[in-house]
C-alpha cells in the first residue's frame, strides 16, 4: 500500500467480502464431503481481519502526522529563510543543504493528505491520488541521493582536498541537483501510474493481474537497494574515510568532528534500517512465504511504526546538516531577532567560519572545512 495509507479498508466492505469468502468457503467444504476428498486452505486467503489496525491508524497517526508536519516545516523553513536571506548559494554545501530542504518539504506536505485518510478515507479523487503518490516519492528518493552527495562532497574536501578542487565547483553541484531530481521523478513514474483510487474509498496501487508480482518486487527492489543499502554503503565508506583523514592531523577540533560523524550514520542507520526490513518481509510476505493473518498483521504494524521513523528523519536533517554549523547558528540568531527585536539583548551576529590548515601526521596539510559542520 502506499506510505500512510496502509491498513485502512472500508469496514462495510471488509464484512461484504469476508461474508463472501464465508460462503464460498461452505460450499467448498460441501463440495468436499460430497465426494469424499479434503483440501488444506492457508490461513491466509488475500483477506485478514484488519479491524485492530484500521482502529489503531485512526487513533494514532493523525496526531502523529501532525506533529511531523509542524517540525519539518519549523526546522526546513528556517534552512530556505537562512540560506535565501544570507547563504546566496554560493557553496556546494549549501546547494545541497537546500535541495534537501526542499525534499523534505515535498514528503511532508504529503502528511495532510495522509491524515486526512486516516480519518475518513481518500476524498481527493484519483487524480490528486497520483499526484500526492508523485510527490511523496520524489521527496523520499532525492532526499537519500541528496545525503548521498552531501557526504560524497565531505569526502572530496577532506580526503581529497587538493585534487579536488577543480571538480568541486558550484556550477557541477546545480547540474548534479538536476540530475537527481530527474532520476527521481523517473523512478516515481511506476508509483504515479499505478496508484488509483478504489472501490473503498483508498489510494492504492492497483497493477495489471499478470504482471502485478513484478511491478511489486521492482518497487521494493528499488526502495532496499537502490534506495537504501547502495546510499548507506556509499555513506559509511566516505565517513570512514574522513575518519581516517581527520585522525592524522593535529587538531583538537577532530574530536568533536568524529563524534558528529558517528552519530550522523547512526541517526542514519537507525532512522532508516527498520523500515527497510519490513519492505523486504513485506516483499516475502508477496511470494507467499508468510500465509498466516497472525503474521501478515504483524508486517502491518511494523510498517507503521517504521514508516514513522523514518519520517521522523526528516525533521532531524536540518539539525544535524545545517542548525550544528556556526555559521548557520549565527544566521539564525540575526533572523530570530529580527523577526522579535524585543526578546533578549541583542547584539548583531557576524559569523566568521576560520578555514583552518590540517597538519597531518605524514607532514601534508589540508583545508579543514570540517569546522562548519
Amino acid at each position: 500500500m502506499l506510505p500512510g495509507m496502509r491498513g485502512y479498508i472500508d469496514p462495510e466492505r471488509l464484512n461484504s467480502i469476508s461474508t463472501e469468502m464465508t460462503m464460498m468457503s461452505t460450499e467448498m467444504a460441501d463440495y468436499s464431503d460430497e465426494y469424499n476428498t479434503s483440501y488444506d486452505y492457508p490461513e491466509d486467503s488475500g483477506i485478514c481481519n484488519k479491524d485492530s489496525i484500521n482502529n489503531f491508524a485512526k487513533t494514532f497517526m493523525p496526531a502523529f502526522y501532525v506533529l511531523l508536519l509542524l517540525f519539518s516545516l519549523l526546522g526546513n523553513g528556517l534552512v530556505l529563510c537562512v540560506l535565501v536571506k544570507y547563504e546566496y548559494l554560493r557553496s556546494i554545501t549549501n546547494i545541497f543543504i537546500l535541495n534537501l530542504a526542499v525534499s523534505d518539504l515535498l514528503s511532508a506536505f504529503c502528511l495532510p493528505f495522509w491524515t486526512m485518510h486516516h480519518l475518513t478515507g481518500w476524498i481527493f479523487g484519483d487524480i490528486m491520488c497520483k499526484v500526492v503518490c508523485a510527490m511523496f516519492y520524489t521527496g523520499f528518493y532525492s532526499g537519500i541521493m541528496f545525503l548521498t552527495l552531501m557526504t560524497f562532497d565531505r569526502y572530496l574536501a577532506v580526503v581529497h582536498a587538493v585534487s579536488a578542487l577543480r571538480s568541486r565547483k558550484v556550477r557541477y553541484a546545480a547540474i548534479t541537483s538536476v540530475i537527481v531530481w530527474g532520476s527521481s521523478i523517473l523512478a516515481t513514474l511506476p508509483h504515479a501510474i499505478f496508484s488509483t483510487l478504489t472501490e473503498e474509498s483508498t489510494c492504492d496501487y492497483i497493477y495489471p493481474k499478470e504482471t502485478a508480482l513484478p511491478w511489486k518486487l521492482l518497487r521494493y527492489f528499488l526502495q532496499n537497494v537502490l534506495f537504501f543499502v547502495i546510499p548507506f554503503a556509499i555513506i559509511v565508506y566516505c565517513y570512514l574515510r574522513i575518519i581516517q583523514t581527520l585522525i592524522k592531523c593535529r587538531t583538537m577540533q577532530k574530536y568533536r568532528t568524529v563524534k558528529l560523524i558517528f552519530i550522523i550514520v547512526v541517526v542514519f542507520f537507525l532512522c532508516w534500517a527498520p523500515y527497510n526490513v519490513v519492505i523486504f518481509l513485506t516483499a516475502l510476505k508477496d511470494l507467499r512465504i508468510f500465509k498466516t493473518c497472525e503474521v501478515i498483521n504483524q508486517i502491518e504494524y511494523a510498517d507503521f511504526f517504521t514508516l514513522n521513523i523514518a519520517y521522523f528523519h526528516c525533521c532531524l536533517n536540518p539539525l544535524f546538516y545545517a542548525f550544528i554549523g556556526a555559521k548557520f547558528r549565527g544566521h539564525l540568531i540575526n533572523l530570530t531577532h529580527k523577526c522579535f527585536p524585543r526578546v533578549g539583548n541583542y547584539k548583531q551576529q557576524t559569523p566568521v567560519i576560520k578555514a583552518h590548515n590540517m597538519d597531518y601526521s605524514d607532514g601534508s596539510t589540508g583545508n579543514d572545512i570540517t569546522n562548519n559542520w
